[in-house]
């Protein structure tokens, strides 16, 4: 009893599931894996029909000309609703790739950040290896950035597909408004395919992993403290571990969401800058045509950047900022809860 009230003197819990059970692969962890997989993908997936509206009217508003046509995220939204063409559905043209690239997202992430957990302590015997206990926090960060990074990859194409469906038939002229119209992810992957190659789909690629590595260090390290420091502080010392299982309880619900929200948050915050150059850059073809020739030399990351702060200064990098931090936290909040409940009720 005596050492395991000792153990308590280290702010350890016992779910996150992404931090639990990090042992070399084997039979068990393949069927950990393949619950990261499929609990990942439900939850990204549930979480993206909440949020997706918004992100619609984010991309709008990164992507508009200069000078802008919306004023903030509200005239964004009004226009959208009553621009020809558009309307509640136009906010969710498009929906199909994110869908499927949130399920994509959300089990990437989940799948890499215990994959590189455990490679930390195969590498690492100094680590903590006991079940329950977690990693430095710094650790947990650079996991994170590995689990982001190699997300990026997986996104890039999807998100590309995303951002020129969400682009708003309004500021096309009148022969690409009604060509873009009538368009689908499978016409966008086939004119992408046929005018750049296949590498034409990693366009806007290094704002990607940028956003990725740094947002997803923020997005579960923000989490995992967050919880931590909740449950180091909320429940009392002689509780911090279960005598009967040797463990400590697992967090509460009230908790993970907040946690989760505070992920969102950290995640889109930081990094939104390299967000909003990638999605100029991902659109910047379809408003060359009505805004600057279509005979204009395709953009880098840093000449996109540089551009767009000569023309609009930091309020151009943070465009769309507001609205994408108010929906990330309750769609992140829903992520960690259903991840986390689902994984609680397999266990």
């Amino acid at each position: 009893m005596a050492d395991t009230l000792n153990k308590s003197d280290v702010p350890i819990w016992t779910k996150p599931s992404p931090t639990s059970d990090l042992r070399p692969l084997t039979q068990d962890q393949g069927i950990k894996a393949a619950k990261d997989i499929a609990f990942g993908s439900l939850a990204g997936s549930i979480a993206k029909l909440i949020e997706y509206p918004f992100d619609t009217i984010k991309v709008r508003l990164q992507s508009q000309p200069h000078p802008p046509i919306y004023i903030g995220p509200l005239d964004c939204f009004q226009q959208s609703l009553l621009a020809p063409g558009g309307g509640l559905r136009s906010l969710y043209r498009g929906i199909s790739a994110p869908l499927f690239g949130a399920a994509i997202e959300s089990s990437s992430l989940f799948f890499s950040y215990r994959i590189a957990q455990s490679a930390f302590q195969s590498f690492v015997p100094s680590l903590p290896q006991e079940k329950g206990e977690n990693l430095p926090l710094g650790v947990l960060l650079a996991c994170g950035a590995i689990s982001g990074a190699t997300t990026s990859l997986l996104l890039t194409p999807i998100e590309l597909v995303k951002c020129k469906l969400q682009y708003p038939v309004a500021n096309l002229g009148d022969r690409d408004s009604r060509s873009h119209k009538g368009r689908g992810p499978l016409n966008v992957i086939a004119s992408v395919f046929r005018n750049h190659g296949i590498l034409g789909f990693w366009r806007g690629q290094l704002g990607t992993l940028i956003r990725e590595t740094g947002g997803s260090a923020a997005w579960f390290g923000s989490y995992e403290g967050v919880l931590i420091m909740l449950h180091d502080q909320r429940i009392p010392r002689e509780e911090k571990v279960d005598t009967s299982i040797g463990k400590p309880p697992p967090p509460r619900i009230h908790h993970q969401l907040l946690a989760g929200a505070s992920a969102g948050v950290a995640y889109n915050f930081i990094c939104f800058p390299a967000d909003t150059i990638k999605s100029r850059m991902q659109t910047e073809e379809l408003g060359a045509s009505s805004v600057r020739g279509k005979n204009q030399v395709r953009s880098t990351f840093w000449r996109s950047g540089a551009e767009l702060w000569q023309q609009q200064g930091l309020k151009g990098l943070y465009r769309g900022c507001g609205i994408t931090v108010a929906r990330s936290a309750p769609s992140s909040a829903v992520i960690f809860a259903i991840y986390e409940g689902l994984s609680g009720w397999a266990d």
